[in-house]
C-alpha cells in the first residue's frame, strides 16, 4: 500500500528534487499548489489589470476564513498582517498602557517578541525579561516577575532557537486569574502544534506564514481576541479599516467593529492567496494529522541525532518538545556545519551556537538518513578516516 505521505511529498513538494529541506523553522519551500496561486495572481494582473479584483477579495477572504478554523477563531477576530514583527507592533503600541506598567518576556525570545516592548520605554513600561532554567521556562519563574502592575505576558508557542514548547494553556490560567493579557508569537508553533483559541483563550496571537504554514514570505495573521477590539487602539487606520467605502462622497470615520479595522490600506494579495491555498492544504489534510507527523518526524532527528554522538539540547519532556531540534557537538561550530550541510544539499540552519534542524511533513527516512550521514561525517577530524 502507498504511504500517503509519500504521494504528498510527490504531488506537493518539488524542493525535494534537489534538496533535503530541514529548515522550516527558518522560510519553507511553498508546496506547488500554493506556488500555482502566486503565478495564476501575477498573470492575471499581467494581462488584466484591476478588472478581477472582485475575485480576488474573495480568495483573500476565503483566507481569513481558513487561518480562522486553523486556530478556532471567529473570521471576525482576524485581521492579515505582513510580518509576526507587525502583529506584535500593532498589539505593544495599541494597548492601554499606563506609566508605571510592565511587560514579562522570556530572556530566550526572538527579538522581535522583546523589542517591540522595549521600545515602549519612554511610555513609561518596563521589560521584565525572565531567563530559562534546564533548558525549559518554568511557569513559576514567569509568575514570580509579576506583580500588580503587570499587563502583559508575552511569550513565543514555541521558541526559536531551543524549541521549547510554553504551556498556553496553564499560561493563560496564570494571566487571566492575574488580570494579564496574553500575547502568543505563535509562528514557531502553528503547524507543528495545534491551537483552538475557543479552548485556550489567548488574547492575542500573531503568526506570519512563511514557516511551518509553508506560506509566502510577508503574508501572515493577527488574532485580536472579540473582547478586546474595542480596547486595544487601532494602528495604521486607512480607507480599509472603516465600515464605510473609500469612494463615499462623505467622510464617515466608523471603525469596522471586527479585526478588520488593523487593515487600513491595500492587501499583499499574492502573499495572502498563496497563504491561503497553503492552509487550505494544512487543512486538507487535517491540523491533528499534521501536528502528529512533524512531531514523529522530530522525534526521529532527535533520536538519530542522539546515535550520531550529538547532544539533543533542551528539555526532552514529550509535553516541552515541537518541530524544532537543537543539537550541539564539542568541536563543531555550527554556522559552519550548515554550510558544509548546504553544499552536501542539506538545508539547516545555526541559531544561538546550536544547529536547528525542522523537518516538515513530506521529509521521509531517507532525508534523515542523508542527515545523519552528515552529522556522523561532521565529527570526524579534517584529513581523517
Amino acid at each position: 500500500m502507498a504511504d500517503p505521505w509519500d504521494d504528498l511529498r510527490d504531488r506537493e513538494f518539488p524542493v525535494t528534487r534537489g534538496w533535503v529541506y530541514l529548515d522550516h523553522a527558518a522560510v519553507s519551500p511553498l508546496p506547488r499548489r500554493s506556488g500555482d496561486v502566486v503565478r495564476a495572481w501575477l498573470e492575471d494582473q499581467q494581462g488584466h489589470g484591476v478588472v478581477r479584483w472582485p475575485e480576488w477579495g474573495k480568495k483573500l477572504e476565503a483566507a481569513r476564513d481558513a487561518a480562522a478554523r486553523l486556530i478556532g477563531a471567529d473570521r471576525a477576530e482576524i485581521a492579515f498582517v505582513n510580518s509576526t514583527t507587525q502583529g506584535i507592533g500593532l498589539v505593544a503600541e495599541g494597548f492601554p498602557w499606563r506609566d508605571g506598567d510592565n511587560v514579562v518576556v522570556p530572556a530566550e525570545e526572538y527579538p522581535s517578541n522583546v523589542y517591540p516592548w522595549m521600545n515602549l520605554a519612554d511610555r513609561g513600561v518596563s521589560v521584565r525579561l525572565v531567563p530559562g532554567r534546564d533548558g525549559r521556562i518554568w511557569p513559576e519563574d514567569l509568575a514570580a516577575a509579576m506583580d500588580a502592575r503587570t499587563r502583559v505576558l508575552a511569550v513565543s508557542h514555541v521558541e526559536f532557537a531551543s524549541g521549547f514548547r510554553n504551556d498556553l494553556d496553564l499560561l493563560c490560567e496564570l494571566c487571566h486569574g492575574r488580570g494579564v493579557a496574553l500575547f502568543v508569537d505563535a509562528i514557531q508553533g502553528l503547524g507543528p502544534l495545534t491551537l483552538d483559541v475557543r479552548k485556550t483563550p489567548v488574547d492575542f496571537l500573531a503568526a506570519d506564514g512563511h514557516k511551518w504554514l509553508l506560506g509566502p514570505e510577508g503574508a501572515g495573521i493577527l488574532h485580536v481576541r472579540r473582547d478586546w477590539i474595542e480596547r486595544l487602539r487601532p494602528l495604521g487606520v486607512g480607507w480599509h479599516s472603516v465600515i464605510g467605502t473609500f469612494d463615499a462622497p462623505e467622510l464617515d470615520f466608523r471603525l469596522k467593529p471586527t479585526a478588520e479595522r488593523w487593515e487600513g490600506g491595500s492587501f499583499n494579495m499574492p502573499g495572502i492567496q498563496g497563504l491561503g491555498a497553503s492552509l487550505g492544504l494544512i487543512l486538507e489534510i487535517g491540523p491533528e494529522a499534521v501536528s502528529a507527523r512533524i512531531l514523529d518526524r522530530a522525534a526521529a532527528v532527535r533520536e538519530l541525532a542522539a546515535g550520531a554522538g550529538w547532544r539533543v539540547v533542551g528539555s526532552p519532556r514529550p509535553g516541552d518538545v515541537a518541530g524544532i531540534v537543537a543539537i550541539e557537538q564539542d568541536g563543531v561550530d555550527p554556522a559552519a556545519a550548515a554550510s558544509a550541510f548546504r553544499e552536501a544539499g542539506i538545508v539547516v540552519s545555526a541559531r544561538r551556537g546550536r544547529l536547528r534542524v525542522s523537518p516538515h511533513i513530506y521529509n521521509d527516512d531517507d532525508d534523515l538518513d542523508r542527515l545523519r550521514a552528515a552529522l556522523e561525517m561532521s565529527r570526524r577530524p579534517r584529513g581523517g578516516a
